[in-house]
């Protein structure tokens, strides 16, 4: 079965003057001359997307969009028409957000993290900003230290809430972030803790290493536990804590003596010595 709005390897059926068909006797999607094109027609299958164009007929495009049917990304606007949101999928392939798919009005020019689907009624490929009701934390796949594929798709003042493996629902408090994040970022993260109403708690460095109050201090921290020792002291001068960290020596002297209250790092008159 060819399925709209996925990647998938089709076999070449035959060529025409619009184009190669491909997929079997029963059924077949059109891949356009201008893309067939050099093709070999004896060769194997083609990894190709397949979508409905405004007309409703039915393509192959070996150009890959940027998410599949069933998948979040973060697209950008290119026209309103009627309440309608345009977003580019692929060069040259569009789709709709229509207006009861928009949680808040969208506009042109900015870019949102959509969920690409399917019209069960048309088979036309559509994005909704609706995230919240395409994802289940009711039965989860993921536990306490478990590596997450992240998308963020917004923010609040607990912090930036994020998509996590494309099924769950999770928070990065705004005191657990120590670099810049924005929307529409995809990152690694690590799951901190599952609540009693299965709410995902993310953090961003994996379980078992020590928060620390800034990014300062988890870089040096970092630095020093990969290579044991550094040739530097509160003493040393700015220019070589800049060459080293390319940081100020009054944020140098704030982590090294976060990291010294902790025990985790002996300073001696040669440089530090990571004790953690």
């Amino acid at each position: 079965m060819i399925l709209t709005g996925r990647i998938q390897d089709l076999p070449i059926l035959r060529n025409t003057a619009d184009g190669m068909y491909l997929g079997d006797a029963e059924d077949a999607v059109l891949l356009p001359a201008v893309e067939a094109q050099g093709l070999a027609a004896d060769r194997g299958p083609i990894s190709v997307f397949v979508y409905r164009e405004k007309s409703g007929q039915r393509l192959a495009t070996t150009t890959l969009p940027k998410a599949q049917a069933g998948e979040f990304t973060n697209l950008r606007v290119v026209a309103i028409r009627g309440g309608v949101a345009q977003l580019e999928l692929a060069p040259g392939i569009l789709v709709l957000v229509p207006h009861e798919e928009q949680k808040k009005p969208m506009e042109q020019g900015r870019w949102y993290v959509v969920r690409i689907a399917v019209d069960q009624d048309n088979d036309m490929l559509f994005a909704s900003t609706r995230i919240e009701q395409y994802l289940d934390n009711r039965e989860l796949s993921v536990k306490r230290g478990d590596e997450l594929d992240l998308l963020v798709y917004s923010k609040s003042e607990l912090g930036w809430s994020v998509i996590v493996n494309n099924k769950h629902q999770g928070l990065i408090h705004a005191n657990e972030v120590y670099k810049p994040i924005s929307i529409g970022n995809r990152i690694t993260g690590y799951v901190k803790q599952v609540r009693e109403d299965n709410k995902l708690d993310i953090v961003l460095q994996p379980i078992g290493y020590r928060q620390y109050i800034d990014v300062h201090t988890a870089s040096l921290a970092k630095r020093l536990e990969a290579r044991g020792f550094l040739p530097l002291t509160d003493k040393s001068s700015a220019e070589e804590i800049h060459a080293e960290f390319g940081i100020s020596k009054k944020a140098f002297k704030k982590a090294l003596g976060a990291l010294y209250k902790e025990r985790l790092v002996r300073i001696g008159e040669d440089g530090i010595v990571w004790m953690g």
